[in-house]
């Protein structure tokens, strides 16, 4: 089936139920490995078992908590609509409030990867279906009727025989003295075709607070007694404070205290991405403004380190210079990819780069905090906040306990508040100050010391036999690490496609040193590996003179025997690493994609053609065909059609289209202009009139989403519909204008968008 769009979980759990004041109910749902986990007073489990809330008032609202972080992809809609909608109740009767930080009720909270649908929709369905069977069982009771007689709809117990009816807030106190199901397993769950929730086009419950500029930010929280921070970092990585001259700075209107931050032990490694705390100078003010503007008069001495020798120019001659070289490492060899190379009837060779890329989300970092008797009380908007709680405990010699922690809306995410630098910052601050303190970074602070995407280097070979099918394929992937290990985000996984697709194949890797932190950034390491990937399989059809969508559906179906499952490797859940990859669903996609663009049963004008890629991240199947226009160096992508399979429901239509245009239109931005330099190991673009963003004007008018519907359980969104979009666009400029693009960004080959 196909949709368009202008595995039950078997652990027995138990519901907890507490009155709440005022005559509600409370439900919540833990499941019993992580009721395991609270029992011994440890740490959450790894896995991510929900735990739920939902408060019904005498009156019959409904108020559903939201347990995960919300940075704009929704989840704080689409997590309560499956619970209200295995509730039976109505909609636009619902509350949504968001949980603070505890692991304790609701385990792992954290937002990233494209895990909210995947890991939650059957433990959130499941706790709305036990509501509602708690409230069949009390209104069953009170009628003296059997259960099977009654049914629900729209919040209400009905019992039709007798033509009664009780509203769930009628039977509040009821439901409280039941005794929790034994197994929520045996729960029975809607069949989809009696969705009223599920499926449907549901606006943000923020909607009219985000339209309105209501306060509900991270940049707008204001506690009593507030002051604000800036903080003045060494615009080399792992640089130290030496001297400053923070008696001037103390004497400047607004400044209340100006003071060096010690940065974390460890040295200034970026392997693992590099300590969230660095050396610094801190300036405390009434206002923002007076923080930041008294830091234009901070002179600083700084202690630089090694990192203040690294440049864009050095890693690029370091990377050349290793491809000559035979590769340090490698990940991966089958077959005889040599001999297979040597008798090929055709050889191509290609060289491909891409950068250093910074997230820019819409609001910089920052949180507040406030240290008072041993004890912090921080608000942010952190992806991962129960790890952003180890983080500051480690760094002010606290317990975990003694921290409360507000989860606050984020303006966007994209990977960069995975990590938490700017939290551990903030608390920091705030325990030296002995005031509750707001931190924000300036766009230049953002900009400056992100934790970058990592650019990479991949020299590759593929022979073609006779047929012009892929005889052998070599990689000598160059990335940024020491010895063994690579810096975040910047592996490549040995089960990467086209590897147990083409029978002689070999992954090598080099590494050389890097100063600067990077991390992940939405599709982490397929954003840039299907740009090489793809771009490459596209040079290979041409050379082989086969038709661009017949030629990978051929590959698809070359699969060799595949080997012993095993964990995807660099960046894990479906990418990097094409190990799990399914190709009928892969296929499925492109055929998809190919039918609705309608590739190869148009005639296009001159200069204009359509390319084409496809990409598995995150559990998630997309292809891409994206109409370009190239004239002269100016590029206009016409139109975009998604092919996606990611299983068997759409839980929020509308929020499913946002998300998966907005990946589109990202990929864009990365592919024509989105570039990091470093020149004596400072960032060059340090704000956008340096970094320019993708400008409405420059967006297709259209983007044209088809789902493929499969039987699969749901995946994620948030980043599969990234990857493909960069080199379907390269793809479809080769087409149109014979100028073959394999370096990043488009516009280091002198093109514009028109």
């Amino acid at each position: 089936m196909e949709r368009t769009e202008k595995t039950p979980m078997q652990r027995r759990s138990f519901l907890k139920i507490s009155l709440l004041a005022g005559g509600g109910v409370m439900f919540g749902l833990a499941t019993e490995r992580e009721a395991a986990a609270q029992g011994r007073g440890g740490a959450p489990a790894a896995a991510l078992d929900p735990h739920n809330f939902i408060r019904i008032a005498p009156d019959g609202t409904v108020t559903i908590v939201n347990k995960n972080p919300e940075v704009g992809q929704g989840v704080r809609t689409m997590l309560p609509m499956m619970i209200a909608e295995e509730l039976d109740v109505d909609w636009k009767n619902v509350r949504v409030e968001q949980a603070d930080i505890d692991p304790g009720k609701y385990n792992m909270q954290s937002a990233g990867g494209s895990t909210a649908a995947p890991m939650n929709w059957t433990p959130m369905r499941q706790v709305g279906a036990a509501g509602r069977a708690l409230f069949l069982t009390a209104a069953a009771q009170t009628w003296k009727v059997p259960e099977a007689e009654c049914s629900t709809a729209s919040g209400h117990v009905l019992h039709k025989a007798s033509n009664r009816s009780l509203g769930y807030g009628e039977l509040t106190s009821k439901v409280a003295a039941l005794p929790a199901p034994a197994s929520l397993a045996d729960i029975k769950l809607k069949d989809s075709g009696d969705y009223k929730i599920i499926g449907t086009s549901t606006p943000s419950v923020d909607l009219h607070d985000i339209v309105t500029g209501k306060p509900i930010f991270a940049i707008d929280v204001k506690v009593p007694g507030m002051l604000y921070a800036s903080f003045e970092r060494c615009p080399v990585f792992g640089g130290k404070v030496v001297s400053a001259n923070l008696d001037e700075v103390k004497k400047l209107p607004g400044v209340k205290q100006a003071f060096v931050v010690e940065g974390a032990a460890g040295g200034a490694s970026v392997l693992g991405g590099g300590p969230p705390l660095v050396s610094g100078v801190a300036i405390i003010g009434e206002t923002w403004w007076h923080a930041n503007t008294a830091r234009k008069s901070l002179k600083v001495v700084w202690d630089e380190g090694p990192a203040a020798t690294q440049s864009s120019v050095g890693f690029a001659q370091n990377a050349d210079a290793m491809s000559k070289q035979a590769p340090q490492r490698t990940l991966r060899k089958d077959g005889d990819p040599e001999g297979a190379l040597a008798n090929a009837a055709k050889v191509v060779e290609a060289a491909y780069s891409y950068p250093f890329i910074s997230h820019t989300p819409l609001e910089p970092q920052g949180a507040t905090a406030h240290y008072k008797d041993g004890k912090l009380e921080l608000w942010s908007n952190s992806q991962q906040p129960l790890q952003g709680r180890r983080q500051v405990a480690q760094a002010l010699g606290i317990e975990e306990t003694d921290i409360t922690q507000h989860m606050v809306r984020g303006g966007g995410g994209f990977g960069r508040r995975l990590t938490n630098d700017y939290l551990v910052e903030a608390a920091a601050i705030a325990k030296q100050a002995g005031v509750p303190v707001k931190l924000l970074w300036s766009r230049e602070d953002d900009m400056g010391h992100d934790y970058f995407r990592p650019g990479g280097f991949q020299y590759l070979k593929a022979g073609l036999d006779a047929s012009g099918k892929i005889a052998a394929w070599q990689n000598h992937f160059v990335t940024y690490g020491e010895g063994d290990q690579v810096v975040g985000a910047g592996a490549m996984g040995a089960t990467e496609f086209p590897q147990h697709f083409i029978a002689n194949y070999a992954l090598h890797t080099s590494v050389q040193p890097l100063g600067m932190r990077t991390g992940a950034m939405r599709a982490p390491g397929s954003n840039a590996i299907a740009f090489v990937i793809q771009s490459f399989i596209d040079e290979l059809a041409h050379a082989a003179g086969k038709d661009p969508v017949e030629f990978r559906l051929a590959l698809l179906d070359s699969a060799t025997p595949p080997e012993p499952a095993t964990p995807p490797q660099g960046g894990g859940r479906g990418g990097p690493g094409g190990g799990s990859l399914n190709a009928e669903r892969m296929k499925g996609v492109l055929r998809l994609v190919a039918d609705k663009s309608g590739w190869g049963r148009k005639t296009l004008p001159k200069g204009t053609a359509m390319g084409v890629a496809f990409h598995f991240s995150h559990a998630g199947y997309f292809a891409e065909v994206a109409e370009v226009s190239v004239n002269a160096n100016k590029v206009k992508v016409n139109k975009v059609w998604v092919g996606a399979d990611v299983g068997s429901q759409i839980i929020n239509t509308s929020g499913a289209l946002n998300i998966v245009v907005g990946g589109v239109l990202d990929g864009m931005g990365a592919a024509m202009s989105s570039e990091i330099t470093v020149d004596k190991g400072r960032v060059v673009e340090t704000n956008f009139n340096r970094y320019p963003l993708l400008r409405l004007a420059q967006a297709p008018p259209e983007v044209e989403v088809h789902y493929l519907k499969t039987t699969y359980p749901p995946t994620g969104l948030g980043e599969p519909a990234m990857p493909p979009i960069l080199p379907a666009i390269a793809n479809a400029i080769f087409s149109a204008s014979g100028k073959r693009v394999r370096s990043l960004p488009l516009a280091k080959s002198g093109l514009v968008w028109a």
